[in-house]
């Protein structure tokens, strides 16, 4: 059973960069032929997707958060990264983690990320 779970600060200054990690289990992020995703939903909005790392280490971004967002991985602890930077209230989110298999099979719980000073 594959389990993703994320960890983050929950509170993060404007102008600051938002910082997630999403450690898998039960599964290896280098295995052929998933992604793994970050996607978002801010308070009372639909899902958002952000990006994603594949399990060949290459990296897709949504058009609208590319210039801010970087998406890395860390293959010795199975974990998977997000960055978000120069963040606003409008990125208060919950932030999910995501493994994509032509549609995400498997969803950490979800973190909630404030954006207040």
């Amino acid at each position: 059973q594959v389990q993703l779970q994320e960890s983050g600060p929950g509170l993060v200054k404007p102008s600051q960069t938002l910082s997630l990690a999403c450690t898998v289990s039960g599964g290896s992020i280098t295995t052929a032929y998933y992604a793994w995703s970050w996607i978002r939903q801010p308070p009372g909005k639909g899902l958002e997707w952000m990006g994603a790392i594949d399990y060949d280490g290459n990296t897709y971004y949504s058009r609208s958060l590319k210039s801010r967002t970087s998406i890395s991985r860390d293959t010795s602890k199975n974990r998977f990264s997000l960055e978000l930077r120069s963040v606003t209230p409008e990125d208060t989110a919950v932030y999910y983690c995501a493994r994509d298999n032509l549609g995400y099979d498997y969803w950490g719980q979800g973190t909630q990320v404030t954006v207040s000073s």
